[in-house]
């Protein structure tokens, strides 16, 4: 485990997930489908939620990618999914994403999830930058960035294209690790 909070949990993805992943991605579709439609294409039945699961187990043995899940502690429903990804291990640089459930958003999680694993980064993975790259009408988002001290940097033009759609500039927000800001004065 990697933090427990307010009844809820952080682990790192592992096989017995495959099941409430699929079940997450259904009952959250319309939430994914703008900017997680990867995500939710590879855990639209049990099948392809097991292979989806299989390969981020290996991407987060060989720290390609990191994939966790927040769970109630005691259902152990899965409220939602955090990448820590685009890692760049030479420039000690990895980018969050995450999506939260229906039935569980406007709690606060996300904001206490990506407080957690943004230490979890710094001390665990030593890496020295993290980034959050949200389109600035998903306020949600931009919030999450905020309430763990990121700090707006630029506009990114054309950034993302969701399905179906012309491609949208995104804002990007970065948190530096506390060592760093210390060996930079």
């Amino acid at each position: 485990m990697i933090a427990l909070f307010n009844g809820f949990e952080i682990n790192p993805i592992h096989s017995g997930d495959a099941w409430k992943v699929c079940n997450f991605c259904v009952a959250n579709e319309d939430r994914l489908k703008r900017y997680f439609p990867k995500t939710l294409e590879q855990n639209l039945n049990p099948t392809l939620s097991n292979y989806f699961v299989e390969s981020k187990v290996k991407a987060f043995e060989n720290k390609d990618e990191f994939l966790f899940t927040l769970k109630h502690s005691e259902t152990r429903e899965l409220a939602g999914l955090i990448y820590l990804k685009e890692l760049n291990w030479e420039t000690k640089q990895g980018e969050f994403a995450y999506c939260i459930g229906y039935t569980f958003e406007g709690k606060g999680l996300t904001s206490k999830a990506i407080k957690h694993l943004s230490q979890y980064a710094f001390n665990n993975l030593s890496l020295e930058t993290l980034q959050i790259i949200a389109h600035k009408d998903n306020l949600a988002s931009v919030n999450v960035a905020l309430k763990n001290n990121f700090t707006w940097i630029k506009t990114l033009i054309n950034e993302f294209t969701p399905i179906g759609e012309t491609p949208l500039d995104m804002e990007l927000y970065e948190l530096v690790s506390d060592s760093c800001k210390v060996s930079k004065t």
